[in-house]
Formats: structure tokens, sequence, C-alpha cells
């Protein structure tokens, strides 16, 4: 009798883990014609989602680059609804887009630092599960404005603040960085250093830089008053050193959060993403020339 129990736990201990290292369940019934939603990751009653798009002419036997992108506000707030525009205007040059959500002070009383775990996580997730969602597991574009252009700087420089718990064999690094006037420099002189307490060297991307630092393009108005055009020029100038690529974009009378298609009459969204297209179109994600004009907004 005590056999045939033990065999029957094994039975459900083997069926258990192998139900925990297959797939997502829903990954097996994704419909690729219009945006979907899967979760990530899991903290206890908190489940953070990930909105897909993919390409008009998706095919199920090819690997696509992807762009993931990270909602602004401060680490407080914000909604994945602010990329919206842009992540539409890249499945339609063929990428799979991607729109995170992740931990904020007002909803999840967080702090900043598990919201660039919750980023490093959303990238490891769309690697582990790249077989499944046709995802090109070294065409992975991390974006972001303000403290989202923090978090997807975090993923492509920052070292630590992955989850311990998950599989740290699988990369949480983004292989190139799109950026919308981000959140660079935590440090004494930089932005909301006195939330980063002594640990602000490893969550900030300016003390972070190496030569591995992937491809980026940045972002700036000059007007912004949160962060100055110096930070920005800056950061250019310690990627320059490292050997790492950094372009770098200001704007006369434009303001902090002037990316976003609803300020400005639409003028810099446009002319943002135009330049985020070429600069992936030089690493070869896109193909053609750009898309997007004032009257195609």
């Amino acid at each position: 009798m005590m056999k045939i129990i033990k065999s029957i736990i094994l039975i459900l201990f083997c069926a258990s883990v192998s139900q925990a290292q297959s797939p997502n369940d829903e990954l097996r019934n994704i419909d690729s014609t219009k945006p979907f939603i899967l979760t990530y990751k899991k903290i206890d009653s908190v489940r953070l989602d990930l909105t897909f798009r993919y390409p008009p002419k998706f095919k199920k036997n090819k690997k696509y680059p992807a762009i993931i992108f990270f909602f602004g506000g401060g680490w407080n707030g914000g909604t994945t609804e602010q990329f919206k525009p842009q992540a539409e205007y890249f499945a339609s040059r063929g990428m799979i887009t991607v729109l995170a959500d992740y931990r904020v002070k007002s909803r999840h009383k967080t702090t900043p630092y598990e919201a660039s775990s919750d980023a490093k996580s959303a990238i490891r997730f769309l690697r582990q599960h790249a077989e499944e969602l046709n995802i090109h597991t070294e065409k992975i574009v991390a974006s972001g404005g303000s403290a989202g252009g923090h978090l997807a700087a975090v993923t492509g420089v920052c070292p630590t603040l992955d989850e311990p718990d998950e599989d740290l064999n699988i990369s949480s690094k983004a292989n190139a960085l799109v950026l919308f006037n981000p959140v660079f420099d935590n440090g004494p002189e930089g932005f909301c250093h006195e939330r980063m307490g002594e640990r602000w060297k490893e969550i900030s991307p300016a003390h972070n830089i190496s030569k591995d630092a992937p491809p980026t393009i940045v972002f700036l108005g000059r007007e912004d008053h949160l962060i100055p055009a110096s930070v920005a020029e800056n950061y250019k100038a310690k990627m320059d050193e490292a050997g790492c690529r950094c372009d770098l974009f200001l704007y006369d009378d434009a303001g902090h959060g002037f990316f976003n298609n609803y300020k400005y009459d639409g003028k810099f969204y446009v002319e943002t993403v135009r330049e985020t297209d070429r600069f992936l179109k030089s690493l070869g994600y896109v193909k053609g020339k750009p898309k997007i004009s004032l009257n195609s907004k």
C-alpha cells in the first residue's frame, strides 16, 4: 500500500514539475491577427501583463525582431497605453511589439528597484518563450520614456537587479535601446537620488556603462525641466569612451514628454519615430524607408 501511495506522490510531483517547466498554456492559442495579452510575472496577488502586436503579414515559420515599451510616470504611475501608437507603427514595420506593465508606487507601494526587476523579468520572458512567440532572441529592443526609459536602459547596462528565483541562465539584457527623455543618472546630483538609497550605483544607468552596452538612440528636449540636456550629453560621452554606439537627438523648444503623439501637434512624435525607424534599419531590424509623416500619424 505504501508503495502505491509513494508512486502516486511521485507521479503528481513529476506532473507538477513538468507543468511548471512547460510554456504558459496561453501561448498555445495565440491569435496573431489581433493584440493579445500574456502574464509574464506573478507576485502574490499581482499579475503583470504584456500586450503583444504582430506584423500584418506574420508567418509562423519566421523569427521576428521585437521591441518592448515601458511607460513613464516617475515609477509612481502610468499605463501601457502611452506607447500604443509607437507599438502599432512598428508592428506595421515588421516587428513584434510589446507593451509592458510593471509595478509602480501608486498601485503596488513599490520602489524603482521592483520596477527595474520587472523590466528585466519581461525581457527574460520574451527570450524564455521566444520559440513560441516567434521572437529573434538576438534582436530584442527595449524602449521607454522618462522612468520607463530608465527601465529600458537598466535592461541594457545594469548587470544586477534580476529576480533571484528566475532562470538567470536566460539573459535579461536588451540587444538595443530606444530611449525617450530617459532618467540616466541616479547619482548624488541626479534624478530622485533620495529614492535610491545606498544601492544607487546599481540602478543608475550612467554609472554602469561598459564596452558591452548595446547600441542606443536617445531623444531629449532642450527645454526638459526634469532631465537636462547635459545629462544625455554626458551619457553619450561615456558611451563613446567605452566604444559603444549612442545616437543623441536634442530638440529645441521641446519639454518633458515631447515625444508623445498628443503633444506639440504630433510633430516630435513623428520625428522621433522616424529616427527610431532609421536606427533600427541600420541594425538590420527593419527594412525600407520609414512610413510615417504628420499626415499618417
